[in-house]
């Protein structure tokens, strides 16, 4: 939820009543018990040995001089906006940091408020590789947990819980929300599906977020109040079982024993790995650099092992920076989703520009550089014996799909056929007579039920007025109205048309066009020496391809293509087409509202393209006047 930076507005102080008011709806919320002051009671004033528990509590949820603010922050595969309110506090010899954060009128903990306050919810565990997943931004998975069955009865579904690692079961590293009734689950061998929606973590910016602090604060190694026991009966017993010199094991849990409890329990945590799901959310700027460095030695890796009798495997030097971005980086990008698609620019890394990344990869000693002319840096040579090209280890890439695919994003790379490069396109508009102008075709002997194009429709016309004897005998271009006419074409609604039945007559071609105004549109798509008759026109007005630019996150332009099927089309190859030429991330999902029989998909292109992609279709044979660009940063339709 928070791997992106929230936007927080200004800080303002809590008043002392909206304090006590929020703690204590706090304290209803999470079902807390409050406490008494012993020395209080022992006076006999039990009163106040409530206020005061009532008091300290308070004060452990929410500090006095806390401080509230809004914040937003986009999250998901859609980048929906969220936004909320963050309550920040500072403990005792600590510095402020955020200690709540309203969502959708629920109220959630961040670790530093678990760290001080045990056992405010439901703890469950995990391994330690999983946890490391879901501070990267991943929700747990049934098979991921630990330490159970039983599992806290408290742990059901929709309620808040904490998440911690096994081997550091008593500090709370992840908070979220349960997906399903955990505390009812009897086993968890063979369970899938997804059993906790990360909501914070240890790692996360408001984590990060803290002031006069750059880093957020260090979790403890151990806190006393959080027992790895899933119920507190759980923890007497194993205060009883230590006693006695037993194994303090809960019941169910993961024995470390021996060699082939082990065994089963990497094969487990290997299972509870594969069924992780991360949450589509935006990258960090080291996970982008990390990303393109690793895109590189991807594409060194393929030519060293393609092109093995090659002197320079496959490579000719020298290499534009342009070619570095388009050939060697964005085919091998990991790029699954919109949001990594989103993320993974050049722009986006520390680097900046092309250029200054070449330049780290020499200073790497994998590549031997130069400045041309104008500011351009090229490859001169590559060290395929470089030790981070010999430790490369390859991995997954989305797959090329034949045929245009919803959710997938585009990976190039390789040669695609796209036979829509060299293609001839004509568009023809037809129209089909309404029953109401029957008359008029009979007269020639033709049938409303056929399709006409606008120039055929003149000699049916030109055929009824004279064999009605139309035509004014004072001006050939006229045309007398009939009670035919009158009614079939000139209805009465409109002032122009109550004007013309008042006169009587009608210019020629202006009642030409309007007969055609008054048929059905038909439309259709010739591609190469296709006719008429070889396609089946579709009723509509024609199609268009809509290029649209519009802002996200602030200041991000993108550009978004639809409608390309129409026009024989590949949008996966145009897709792939765009990612080269605009040096850019794309993808391609389905258009929303597209029905899932005929989809219509469109292509998101990262920043303000609509030359490229204008450019792109014209080698496709599409018009321009075929083709509309709205631009919504501007809020006009050009």
């Amino acid at each position: 939820m928070f791997r992106k930076k929230p936007h927080i507005k200004p800080l303002s102080p809590l008043r002392s009543s909206d304090r006590r008011k929020i703690a204590d709806q706090i304290i209803v919320d999470f079902h807390l018990n409050v406490g008494t002051n012993e020395s209080a009671e022992g006076d006999g004033d039990g009163q106040a040995a409530v206020g005061t528990g009532l008091g300290a509590l308070r004060s452990s949820l929410l500090p006095e001089n806390s401080l509230s603010a809004r914040f937003t922050t986009t999250a998901g595969p859609e980048l929906k906006q969220i936004s909320g309110m963050v309550y920040v506090g500072a403990y005792p010899d600590e510095v402020q940091r955020v200690l709540w954060v309203r969502l959708e009128e629920r109220m959630f903990p961040t670790v530093y408020t678990l760290w001080h306050n045990p056992r405010l919810v439901p703890l469950l565990h995990t391994p330690s590789i999983v946890l490391q997943k879901l501070r990267g931004g991943a929700d747990l998975m049934t098979p991921g947990l630990a330490a159970g069955p039983p599992f806290h009865r408290e742990a059901k579904k929709d309620s808040i819980v904490a998440i911690a690692s096994l081997e550091k079961p008593s500090v709370p590293m992840v908070v979220g929300v349960c997906e399903i009734e955990i505390s009812g689950l009897q086993k968890i061998q063979g369970e899938k599906g997804r059993a906790v929606r990360g909501v914070h973590w240890d790692g996360d910016e408001l984590w990060t977020w803290g002031t006069g602090e750059k880093t957020g604060g260090r979790a403890p190694e151990h806190i006393q109040g959080w027992s790895h026991a899933t119920e507190p009966q759980d923890a007497e017993r194993d205060l009883k079982a230590e006693a006695d010199g037993e194994d303090s094991q809960v019941d169910g849990g993961v024995p470390l024993g021996d060699e082939s409890s082990r065994a089963h329990n990497a094969e487990e945590i290997g299972k509870a790995l594969e069924g992780i799901e991360v949450e589509d959310r935006g990258l960090s700027t080291k996970e982008i650099d990390e990303a393109f460095r690793n895109a590189f030695l991807f594409a060194i890796h393929h030519h060293k092992t393609t092109n093995k009798g090659d002197a320079n495997h496959g490579l000719q030097y020298p290499i534009p920076q342009s070619l570095v971005i388009s050939n060697l980086i964005l085919p091998y990008l990991p790029i699954f989703t919109p949001a990594q698609a989103f993320s993974l620019q050049i722009k986006r890394t520390s680097w900046k520009s092309p250029r200054k990344f070449i330049k780290y990869l020499e200073k790497e000693k994998i590549v031997k550089s130069k400045d041309r002319n104008g500011g351009e840096t090229v490859i001169l040579d590559v060290d395929f014996e470089a030790r981070a090209i010999l430790e490369f280890v390859p991995y997954k890439l989305p797959k090329k799909e034949a045929e245009d695919g919803g959710g997938r994003a585009t990976s190039a790379g390789g040669k695609t056929e796209d036979g829509s490069v060299v293609q001839q396109l004509k568009m023809i508009i037809l129209y089909r007579p309404k029953e109401k102008l029957a008359p008029l075709f009979e007269a020639s002997n033709h049938s409303v039920k056929s399709l006409y194009f606008a120039s055929e429709l003149r000699p049916v016309i030109t055929a009824y007025t004279e064999s009605e004897e139309l035509i004014s005998a004072t001006n050939k271009r006229l045309i007398n109205l009939n009670p035919i006419l009158a009614n079939a074409v000139f209805d009465g609604q409109s002032s122009i048309d109550r004007e013309v039945i008042a006169k009587g007559n009608v210019p020629r071609d202006a009642l030409t066009d309007r007969v055609v105004h008054s048929c059905s549109p038909f439309w259709a798509i010739l591609r190469g020496d296709e006719t008429r008759d070889d396609v089946k026109p579709k009723a509509g007005s024609p199609p268009k391809i809509q290029i649209v630019l519009e802002t996200r996150s602030g200041n991000k332009t993108v550009t978004k293509v639809s409608g390309v099927e129409a026009f024989y089309i590949n949008s996966q190859h145009l897709a792939e087409e765009l990612q080269k030429t605009c040096a850019s991330s794309t993808s391609v999902n389905q258009f929303v509202g597209s029905s899932p029989k005929n989809p219509v998909m469109e292509i998101l292109v990262q920043g303000p393209q609509k030359e490229a992609v204008s450019k792109a279709l014209e080698r496709r044979a599409v018009k321009r006047q075929w083709i509309d660009i709205i631009d919504k940063t501007k809020g006009k339709k050009k």
